[in-house]
């Protein structure tokens, strides 16, 4: 019996001592949205050998109207009981892969392009890790969502707020995500008001795709049972942070971590130095990914820490990607931080990019510019011209521009994918131009 036979053994055997009543099969479509069907367990065993047969016409992005037929066949080792989900009758879920009729793998499935992308990365030597740290915000229920939201607090960044619905809503996040072997490193108040963060403990970045699908599920759940609302809206707050994803990277051959090399300048190896000068090469083609909403340029563009500027540096929080502080004997800590990156993002399409364009880098032996230690929100446009810092896209509409023309994203992503993603992304855009705000109705309409 080969390992993922004993795991679906394993889960076959949990179900039944456990009285699990409903396996939810779990998947997301190519924006990054959680889909899910119910089986019973009558059905599990059929559904690890055969999977389940859906409508892949009804999925955003998966198939076109002709091509309908598509399987979901869950894998057992995401297997795990839902906690809110309890009483005498439980639930439990599986992440799926999705395939076609003839048993290949779905091109628009997002978990088939992070597979692929790992493979390639396998076949190198090296094993990808993500570590991310999540923000969001808690806001008061209110009946008219088109009216700004009240935060439930009103505090800032690290601030200890004695009996504060964040501080419990952290702890109770906490406590479920480990109850579902998801591991947490720190959880604390973020800077603006009702804003927090939870970091998760960083692993393959399958599993960490997984988890931050997890992740959002949970807090949305607790909110509810909290009677608050929860958005990972990446500018929900004109004059307050917005809310981004910053994810520590790094490459491992074995148990050795590539990024380190002792007495290099930030103990930075050469390996290190080429996958950063990949991201920053492709970083405005990927941000039609990595920042996928037309709100997403609201918080690249509206200060707070956002990263605006492609470059690199140490410790420098204005950049968009940061090499942290070395500790002392902790080579294996050695990592990039990539600050651009939208909690709402879909994670396997954006780790999938950042990891093919780290290892394009490595490939092409692409050299890393200067690092900067400026701010560079302060710096004028002439300054940045001369130092070589290019921006990011300033819009939605940019950063579409910008990939449509991309090989290597079109590569990455495969053509379903890319190109459901660009006609999707057109079509919002098209929509925002159409608008007419009310800024615009306070600003014009009485004057002109």
């Amino acid at each position: 019996m080969n390992a993922m036979d004993k795991q679906q053994e394993f889960v076959l055997r949990t179900v039944e001592e456990r009285d699990v009543r409903f396996i939810r099969l779990w998947f997301a479509d190519v924006l990054g949205t959680l889909k899910s069907v119910a089986i019973s367990p009558t059905e599990l065993e059929a559904a690890f050998e055969e999977g389940i047969g859906f409508d892949g016409s009804a999925i955003e992005g998966m198939t076109r109207v002709f091509e309908d037929d598509m399987i979901v066949r869950p894998d057992p080792t995401t297997f795990q009981i839902l906690p809110w989900r309890g009483g005498p009758q439980g639930t439990a879920r599986m992440f799926c892969d999705i395939y076609t009729p003839d048993g290949s793998p779905s091109l628009a499935d997002p978990r088939h392009v992070i597979r692929k992308t790992l493979a390639q990365a396998k076949e190198k030597g090296f094993a990808f890790y993500v570590h991310p740290e999540i923000e969001f915000y808690l806001f008061k229920k209110q009946e008219d969502w088109s009216q700004p939201p009240t935060p439930i607090d009103d505090g800032g960044y690290f601030d200890h707020v004695p009996r504060s619905p964040g501080m419990d809503f952290r702890r109770a996040t906490v406590n479920m995500l480990e109850q579902m072997g998801i591991p947490v490193e720190y959880s604390h108040h973020e800077a603006g008001p009702g804003q927090n963060e939870i970091d998760l403990r960083f692993a393959d970045a399958l599993t960490i795709s997984d988890n931050i699908m997890t992740f959002r599920t949970v807090v949305k759940e607790i909110s509810l049972e909290r009677g608050i609302h929860a958005s990972f809206m990446p500018k929900p707050l004109t004059h307050a942070p917005g809310s981004g994803m910053h994810s520590h990277l790094s490459l491992f051959e074995g148990d050795t971590n590539a990024f380190y090399e002792a007495g290099q300048e930030f103990n930075m190896s050469l390996t290190a130095r080429q996958f950063a000068a990949g991201i920053l090469h492709h970083a405005a083609e990927i941000s039609a990914v990595t920042d996928q909403y037309v709100n997403s340029y609201k918080r690249l563009w509206g200060g707070n820490e956002a990263p605006s500027y492609i470059c690199w540096g140490h410790n420098n929080r204005s950049a968009l990607l940061r090499i942290p502080q070395y500790k002392p004997g902790k080579g294996n800590s050695s990592r990039i931080e990539y600050r651009a990156l939208d909690s709402v993002c879909n994670p396997y399409l954006a780790y999938s990019l950042l990891l093919a364009a780290g290892l394009d880098g490595i490939d092409k032996k692409m050299q890393l510019g200067e690092p900067t230690s400026d701010d560079v929100w302060e710096l004028t446009d002439e300054e940045r011209q001369a130092m070589g810092i290019q921006p990011l896209p300033g819009s939605l509409g940019d950063a579409v521009k910008i990939m449509e023309k991309s090989d290597f994203v079109a590569d990455v992503l495969g053509e379903h994918v890319f190109d459901y993603f660009i006609r999707n992304k057109r079509q919002e855009w098209h929509e925002y131009r159409e608008q007419v705000t009310p800024f615009e109705l306070r600003k014009y309409l009485q004057k002109l």
